[in-house]
């Protein structure tokens, strides 16, 4: 199974989430495969430098060594655009959408509520602060 997760993921595993830390050590067990989109290293970033997250460069560090990265290419920033439109999803948060489909995520975690009016049998949408899942 490919697992997406969504920058949102990795400030809740470093508030010690346990739903986010079972994901991960699921992944050190070789239980998951996990993606992130490039932009949410982008948005890891960023967060570390505006001291939202601390230890950002370890994050990033982890994220290289744990998870395959998907790149933007034409085929996700059409997509992404679809989605924005179709589904009313922020920009950034629909390329992040676009890459870990691109990836074949069947499971994407995330705490942003937009990506959950993305409606797919095949997909499901996990909110790690959220009490239910959309599938």
């Amino acid at each position: 199974m490919i697992t997406g997760l969504d920058t949102g993921f990795f400030h809740e595993m470093l508030k010690g989430n346990p739903q986010a830390i079972d994901v991960w050590n699921a992944a050190l067990n070789d239980q998951l495969q996990l993606v992130v989109s490039c932009l949410s290293l982008f948005e890891i970033e960023r967060l570390g430098l505006k001291g939202k997250i601390r230890g950002a460069d370890d994050v990033l560090e982890s994220i290289h060594g744990m998870c395959g990265v998907v790149w933007l290419d034409e085929i996700i920033l059409s997509r992404g655009a679809r989605l924005s439109h179709g589904c009313g999803i922020p920009a950034v948060d629909a390329l992040i959408l676009a890459s870990l489909l691109s990836a074949g995520s069947t499971e994407i975690f995330t705490t942003d509520t937009d990506l959950e009016t993305y409606k797919d049998r095949h997909v499901t949408i996990r909110n790690l602060t959220s009490p239910t899942d959309v599938q």
